[in-house]
């Protein structure tokens, strides 16, 4: 026998038997190891451990073959079980861990994340009979947002807890009707509405519904016609019904587009590429009774809002429940001086905006409530980089108020990552903007200041130096204030709501300070959420103060500082800089600098608008986000 090289052979007391590489008395290389009770692994050894590319074999006909690391299955192979279930992907310490794919004995298949040998975060089920499942998981199960879709065609997508249908969610059967309502433990429980078809052709690629209208063409304008839609609003307690009226829809977005989903071509776009429904004043079937007089509604580019609907992944009946249910819009106070009036859906989820002629041939455009989040917003703020009337009457002030330009005294410095991704997407927009000869755009800031009644505390500048010991960490030379109350973690997407809000801000940003890894926002007392483009931005907020030094005569510069998360994006996009905007900008010019007014001609406004968010979110190599420290103290 061998002992140090090739060729090492060995039998051991208990019948095991290796033939291999070693070092020393230890298997090491390649080699072959039968234990006693038949089992046989052949592959990659480290100092008498199977570490490298392997196969292994058990008696009950089980057989792995991938990566082994210190004598576990760790890293990527394919598991095939005595059962004949069949895994491929990731493992870790020999169970099932990180993205991988099952099929099971009796051909179910699941493909998605995996912890410690369960079904945990993101995966697709599909069973055997066709029924399939995509959405969360928790310890095995449906826990989560999900979309469950049945092989006869019914359809559930919302919130499940352990398996179970669990809080809110839109139930569509196959013949087209379906209802939004809440579940408890895969009860129906609490208030439902319900929208039945009489008679239903459509898919559910068909917008809910969609084609189910009576449809005439007049020049290129569709009218809609009256198809007898009947819907009801329901009460359950734990499954039990116990109220039940029948109510009417009081708008039609649900049928705006009566033809299946496509890609938008030429032709949906410009005034022609319209759908026209007839509003009675007695009412009929599909449309309530109204006190004005008969008249048409008028919806323009159809399908380039719906497919925009779906771009943002707003679900379709979710939309109409939030414009079109009894409850009323709330008309709220206008932050400009276009006389534009503004309204907010019954759930705080869509804004409505009426337009001017010059802005739009639609008098009114829904978009989606920024501020629908989370957590509560303290400030607003609308910015466009001029500071001609660009303030707020400080008698008018409270929580909701859109403040302007010279209200705002803060400085705003974010983790290095985060400013960059801001800031090229920023800088993107405002170009695309400018190609599109459009002004008087704004940037709409929300401010949540995690403990505004106790994060206030006075510190001095992170460019003063000569206090850096006392008051912040250095971090590879680079200085970092201690936080309050934010903690950037890594995402983690069984621990944040899916759920999309009324609008959607693309992947999960990155941060530097947590080694360049997506991220998520930990707020003590609110929770986790996931960071995008202007959604969960943490940031600290500095407000400078002036304290005269009476020992020197010199001025120490000294900073309120405040944890704050930030909510933000560009509006107001749909002013062209035309023949009106120049004679504006020419009279105002002979008033004012020509740099302070609001109106500039599109090159201009773009580059004040970018220059003055350089100056409200400044970077330094100094200011990096400070949330290394607390998260080195929590790790350790």
């Amino acid at each position: 026998m061998e002992i140090d090289g090739r060729g090492c052979e060995k039998i051991f007391p208990n019948g095991d038997v290796y033939f291999g590489d070693c070092k020393g008395m230890l298997p090491h290389g390649k080699g072959k190891y039968k234990w006693s009770d038949g089992t046989v692994y052949e592959g990659d050894w480290e100092e008498g451990k199977m570490t490298g590319k392997g196969k292994i074999f058990w008696p009950s006909q089980a057989t792995y073959e991938g990566d082994f690391s210190g004598g576990y299955l760790h890293g990527s192979g394919t598991y095939i079980g005595s059962d004949g279930s069949i895994y491929k992907g990731s493992f870790k310490m020999s169970s099932e861990n990180g993205i991988g794919k099952k099929q099971y004995p009796n051909s179910d298949v699941y493909e998605g994340s995996w912890r410690e040998g369960v079904r945990e975060g993101s995966g697709r089920y599909a069973w055997s009979n066709g029924n399939i499942y995509i959405g969360h998981w928790k310890n095995g199960k449906m826990s989560g947002r999900g979309v469950m879709k049945w092989f006869n065609g019914d359809l559930f997508d919302g919130v499940w807890s352990n398996g179970l249908r669990h809080g809110s969610g839109f139930y569509r059967f196959g013949d087209g009707s379906y209802y939004l309502g809440i579940w408890t433990k895969g009860l129906k429980d609490g208030p439902e509405r319900s929208i039945l078809l009489e008679a239903s052709t459509s898919s559910l690629d068909d917008d809910l519904g969609c084609s189910n209208s009576v449809t005439e063409t007049h020049g290129g304008e569709t009218d809609l016609m009256d198809n007898g839609t009947v819907a009801y609003e329901r009460q359950y307690v734990q499954g039990v019904l116990i109220n039940e009226r029948v109510c009417k829809i009081r708008c039609t977005v649900g049928k705006i587009t009566p033809v299946p989903m496509r890609e938008v071509r030429s032709s949906d776009f410009g005034e022609q590429a319209r759908i026209r429904m007839y509003f009675p004043r007695k009412g009929s079937r599909l449309t309530p009774a109204h006190y004005s007089t008969n008249f048409y509604w008028k919806d323009y580019c159809p399908m380039v809002f719906r497919n925009l609907r779906e771009l943002f992944k707003l679900n379709a009946a979710d939309y109409m429940m939030s414009i079109c249910g009894d409850d009323g819009l709330r008309e709220i106070s206008s932050p400009g001086k276009s006389g534009s009036l503004f309204y907010v859906s019954h759930d705080d989820r869509f804004v409505i905006k009426t337009l001017k002629k010059s802005e739009l041939k639609v008098r009114f455009v829904v978009m989606g409530n920024m501020f629908f989040t989370e957590v509560r917003i303290h400030r607003r703020y609308d910015l466009k980089g001029s500071s001609q009337g660009r303030f707020t009457n400080k008698d008018e002030i409270d929580e909701s108020t859109t403040l302007k330009d010279l209200d705002l005294t803060y400085e705003f410095h974010m983790d290095r990552l985060l400013h960059e991704s801001l800031f090229r997407q920023l800088s993107l927009d405002s170009a695309f903007l400018e190609s599109q000869q459009i002004i008087d755009y704004s940037l709409l800031l929300g401010l949540h200041f995690s403990a505004p009644e106790h994060l206030k505390s006075l510190l001095e500048h992170p460019d003063s130096l000569h206090t850096a010991e006392s008051t912040s960490t250095a971090v590879d030379g680079e200085l970092l204030i201690p936080p309050k109350s934010l903690l950037l973690v890594t995402h983690d997407p069984g621990s944040v709501s899916p759920t999309p809000g009324p609008h959607i801000r693309g992947s999960t940003l990155r941060a530097y300070s947590i080694g360049n890894k997506e991220a998520d926002l930990y707020l003590p007392g609110t929770g986790r959420l996931r960071v995008q483009l202007g959604v969960n931005m943490p940031a600290q907020a500095n407000h400078k103060l002036v304290q005269v030094d009476e020992t020197d005569s010199s001025e120490a510069e000294l900073f309120e500082v405040y944890d704050v998360v930030l909510y933000l994006g560009i509006i107001d996009i749909l002013q062209e800089y035309n023949l009106k905007k120049k004679l504006e900008h020419t009279y105002k010019s002979t008033k004012f600098d020509p740099m302070f007014i609001s109106v500039l001609e599109p090159k201009l406004y773009s580059k004040r608008f970018i220059d003055f968010l350089h100056r409200i979110f400044p970077f330094n190599l100094k200011d990096l986000f400070p949330l290394i420290p607390l998260l080195v103290i929590i790790v350790l």
